[in-house]
């Protein structure tokens, strides 16, 4: 599989008929592995489309050997977020700790003889929460997954260098909207209050993220 590969792949549970594919992608992240101790792989693409997904069905299938450290846990406080004036734009750019979270995928990529701690998002609260994913020293695979990973901008520019593999992943538009829709009412919104935010703040921060499309080394197209 070269550059910009299109591979099929689909989200939540595979069904049978999937398992071949999944075992691709759990081989090509395996191979990465191979020639250094501490190899670092990014999911990225637009809101709701599959990244957290694949992201877990690799750890599984290569469990003890793999760790997903995600980049919401940069997420601002929703404090933060009213103090600057920027909680009806939240999952944007530049309401992240883009500096941090580079930070940490520097310490993560040179492992050194102590556990690193990375921070999770917890979408019950929709907060950051410091200090909740373990990552061991000799963990050789660590998968980080999220919308900014390709962007070429500010702070953000600093992440492509400290990954040694990006996929891209992307989903028909309608499908991802319904998904997103779901997952809003799912963790407390009303399904109006829902659909206005995935088709206004979500949707812009997708066509964003659409634009770093041709910076991965293999594009994944989820059914």
């Amino acid at each position: 599989m070269g550059p910009h590969t299109v591979l099929p792949f689909l989200p939540e549970r595979l069904p049978m008929t999937a398992v071949d594919t999944l075992s691709e992608l759990t081989e090509r992240a395996r191979a990465l592995t191979g020639t250094r101790s501490r190899t670092m792989l990014g999911l990225t693409g637009a809101p709701g489309s599959g990244k957290s997904t694949l992201a877990r069905d690799l750890v599984e299938a290569l469990t003890p050997h793999a760790v997903v450290v995600p980049m919401d846990g940069f997420h601002l406080s929703q404090g933060e977020l009213v103090r600057l004036g920027r909680q009806e734009r939240k999952g944007a750019p530049d309401t992240f700790d883009a500096a941090g979270y580079v930070a940490l995928l520097r310490r993560l990529r040179r492992p050194g003889p102590d556990v690193v701690y990375a921070p999770a998002f917890d979408r019950d609260i929709e907060e950051p929460v410091a200090g909740s994913i373990p990552v061991a020293p000799d963990t050789p695979l660590v998968i980080t997954e999220g919308n900014y990973l390709l962007l070429d901008d500010g702070a953000w520019s600093g992440v492509r260098e400290n990954l040694d593999e990006v996929w891209f992943l992307e989903v028909d538009p309608e499908l991802r909207i319904e998904r997103l829709v779901t997952r809003h009412v799912r963790h407390g919104k009303r399904p109006d209050a829902a659909r206005a935010w995935v088709t206004g703040s979500d949707e812009i921060n997708a066509t964003v993220v659409g634009t770093t499309r041709a910076a991965a080394d293999l594009v994944v197209t989820i059914a």
